[in-house]
């Protein structure tokens, strides 16, 4: 299975304490460090530390947090660089932590060697480049079986007997719509608004059955029990003259009760403010041990 359609397993928290004897890059003898995080397979923007202005040993203690889709195949990067006020920010140096060399609920603390590139023969990974020093941590999800079989023969989900009372991820997927109609244009693209986070969907042009297939995480520290998501279907147009270049195809409020309880729900719903649209919204619940 390719892993973008890969369900996530758990969270990798990471911390980048410090780093030691970063090399001097400029005549003043002086750099502005910071850290950039990628976990491979994973499409969302890199994470960055802040920039330690002048410093050769910088001490971050910044927390970072990752899904991870697949922990025997995917890699912690990790890229120093200097930061540049105009121009080309330099690169001081690089290395990984592949997740298979990490066990689950153990913090473990690396201190690693800068790397000019990952390359084991290159003579230039012998140069001293300075250390970085992480701490991270995975953590599987408690309930790791796969939440879209968590219903019974007859379709029924199955409640669990107790609502988790910890932190989790939420995941929503926004798979598609169904008769939208817009007065002067449908060129539908979906917004999700939850706790003052917007996120949207790619557009697609001219059609009134759009399929989206997307997948958009919220890390959140406990239960959304008593909370709603807001997803909201509207038609943009960049054609010249429009008096109306976007509109609203219609939206709906999602109570999120049912998805801590039952730890999925996969549903169509009517679009308020339309006459006929639907849309259908995925919604999964996955807690941390």
């Amino acid at each position: 299975m390719d892993r973008a359609m890969k369900k996530p397993v758990g969270i990798l928290k990471v911390n980048i304490q410090r780093a030691m004897k970063l090399k001097k890059k400029d005549l003043l003898g002086t750099i502005d460090p910071y850290v950039k995080l990628n976990l491979t397979d994973d499409k969302l923007p890199s994470k960055k530390t802040t920039v330690k202005h002048k410093n050769l040993n910088p001490e971050w203690n910044e927390q970072f947090t990752f899904v991870v889709k697949d922990p025997q195949a995917q890699v912690l990067e990790l890229n120093v660089f200097d930061w540049e006020q105009v121009g080309i920010h330099d690169k001081m140096g690089l290395n990984i932590i592949p997740l298979k060399e990490l066990t689950p609920e153990e913090p473990k603390t690396f201190a690693l060697d800068l790397l000019k590139n990952l390359n084991p023969g290159d003579v230039q990974n012998e140069k001293s480049r300075g250390q970085l020093v992480v701490l991270v941590n995975y953590k599987p999800f408690t309930d790791n079986e796969d939440p879209t079989n968590a219903e019974d023969s007859n379709g029924v989900q199955k409640t669990p007997e107790e609502t988790p009372v910890g932190g989790g991820l939420l995941l929503i997927f926004v798979h598609e719509a169904q008769d939208l109609k817009g007065t002067n244009h449908t060129n539908p693209s979906a917004r999700i608004l939850f706790r003052g986070e917007e996120r949207k969907t790619k557009v697609v042009k001219k059609n009134r059955d759009p399929r989206w297939d997307e997948e958009f995480q919220f890390m959140l520290d406990e239960p959304p029990t008593n909370e709603r998501v807001h997803i909201e279907v509207t038609s943009t147009s960049k054609r010249m003259g429009l008096f109306h270049p976007k509109e609203s195809l219609g939206y709906v409020d999602i109570y999120l009760s049912d998805v801590v309880s039952s730890k999925r729900i996969n549903e169509r719903y009517h679009l308020i403010d339309s006459k006929n649209g639907r849309i259908q919204i995925e919604m999964q619940w996955r807690t941390l041990s």
